[in-house]
């Protein structure tokens, strides 16, 4: 039997070596990856219950190398190679993600690993975009793009015959997993030289930023990578000591005890130079990259979904506007008030169904396996002190969350409005496959967890 390296470990050197590479090209990530991690020890010294909490659910070893990345492609091609080149690494598409509703020509999926334990090797995720050209409505720039696109190759051949070689086998050795990680690198590198005149990058810019920056160049260099935080409102304090300016509004529900889903918050993009194809020297610019951190909280239920983007909609209407620098203070109020509603209870959010949770067999419960009188439902042995439960991390997006970051970091003048709604069926033949559900996988993710509770307890079931 040949010896391949995992899935897991392929995505965690493929992070490592992904962070170090955009550490050198965009040095304010090194100085907020410095930050995270001061705050992250902070809160683990002085909110013991956190530092519990995520020992319970095995994510303080996670914490630190927690990264997602984005990136933008241009062709059902090169999206369909993507996915198998994701593939190598265990990461399959979760969830889609219509964007043209924030006037952005993009539809989305999360790459990542699927199984919890596999999360906890590496949490590695990518939002992946694709271009929807169609929605070009000059016809001769559309022509254009589809040219450009047509003519650039985003992998390199070694990569593809990596990828080839691990469908056909069945896994990579570790010589191969070793120079997969390296020529997969080379796909999300930034490249200083565009692949286009100036005058076509003005064009392109001028029907929106994001068509300029998926089709002016190589390849989809990645645009932001993304820390983790305990404490996401203590890092956007202390953003401006490091010599970063964070964005207005944090993206996302707004402070709570018990976080839910995901917020956000980004430095806004640089501004770097580059050279179009009608010029001798870097004597243009281009603005893609910025930087951003997060905050995971819960994963919610479809109830939980429900009453998180009514209490959200209710919050931006009584705004009567998009969030900006300008109405941040409002906003922030607007959203505490209307969130008073989601109880920031554990026990509460889980007996209303409103989260999804993890549950662990205590030392007490295992203790008391051989007593005849012990409680055998979940809540008995949840009251008995025999099972412990933690909410399950959110591992994805939100749309109007992921929205928010684009339109903040491409400026305000970069919205757009764009007719027809969503095409998941179209992203689905481009991909290759469907999308995961993600409400599917953090039903299972519980499932199992009731499981083993109930195996490690003796007990024929949980639920």
């Amino acid at each position: 039997m040949p010896s391949f390296v995992s899935p897991d470990e392929i995505r965690a050197r493929f992070s490592r070596a992904m962070s170090d590479m955009y550490k050198q090209e965009v040095p304010l990530y090194g100085a907020l990856l410095e930050l995270v991690a001061e705050v992250n020890d902070a809160v683990m010294a002085h909110q013991p219950e956190i530092a519990r909490a995520l020992a319970w659910t095995g994510e303080t070893q996670r914490l630190a190398m927690e990264r997602h990345g984005a990136i933008r492609v241009g062709t059902a091609e090169e999206l369909a190679t993507i996915a198998r080149l994701f593939a190598v690494m265990g990461m399959q598409p979760v969830g889609y993600y219509d964007l043209t509703p924030a006037g952005v020509p993009v539809h989305s999926t999360a790459f990542r690993a699927v199984h919890e334990q596999a999360l906890q090797v590496s949490p590695f995720r990518v939002f992946t975009s694709l271009l929807r050209l169609e929605l070009i409505d000059n016809p001769p720039l559309r022509e254009l793009a589809e040219t450009l696109l047509a003519r650039r190759q985003i992998f390199t051949p070694r990569a593809l015959q990596l990828i080839d070689r691990c469908e056909r086998e069945g896994g990579l050795n570790e010589q191969d997993a070793q120079d997969f990680v390296n020529q997969a690198l080379e796909t999300f590198r930034w490249h200083h030289d565009a692949t286009v005149t100036s005058a076509e990058y003005q064009q392109l810019h001028d029907q929106h930023r994001l068509i300029a920056d998926v089709v002016a160049f190589k390849g989809p260099h990645i645009n932001h990578l993304t820390p983790r935080t305990l404490d996401i409102d203590a890092v956007q304090a202390a953003m401006p000591t490091k010599g970063i300016t964070p964005k207005a509004v944090i993206e996302g529900p707004p402070p709570r005890k018990h976080p839910i889903l995901l917020r956000q918050t980004s430095f806004k993009a640089l501004q770097e130079k580059v050279a179009f194809t009608d010029q001798a020297t870097a004597g243009g610019s281009h603005t893609a990259r910025f930087g951003e951190i997060e905050q995971r909280g819960a994963a919610l239920t479809p109830k939980g979904r429900e009453l998180y983007d009514r209490l959200l909609n209710q919050s931006r209407d009584a705004l009567a506007g998009f969030p900006s620098e300008g109405n941040a203070g409002a906003y922030m109020r607007q959203l505490s008030e209307h969130f008073s509603e989601f109880p920031d209870d554990l026990a509460q959010m889980r007996e209303q169904g409103l989260a999804y949770f993890r549950y662990f067999a205590t030392e007490a419960g295992l203790a008391a396996r051989a007593q005849p009188d012990r409680p055998t439902s979940l809540q008995g042995l949840i009251d008995a002190g025999h099972v412990h439960f933690e909410p399950l991390v959110y591992e994805d997006f939100l749309p109007v969350s992921a929205a928010g970051i684009f339109q903040s970091n491409l400026g305000d003048d970069a919205q757009s409005h764009y007719l027809g709604g969503s095409t998941q069926d179209a992203f689905h033949q481009a991909l290759g496959r469907r999308v995961l559900d993600e409400l599917e996988l953090y039903a299972q993710s519980q499932a199992r967890s009731l499981h083993d509770c109930a195996e490690q307890l003796g007990l024929e079931h949980l639920g």
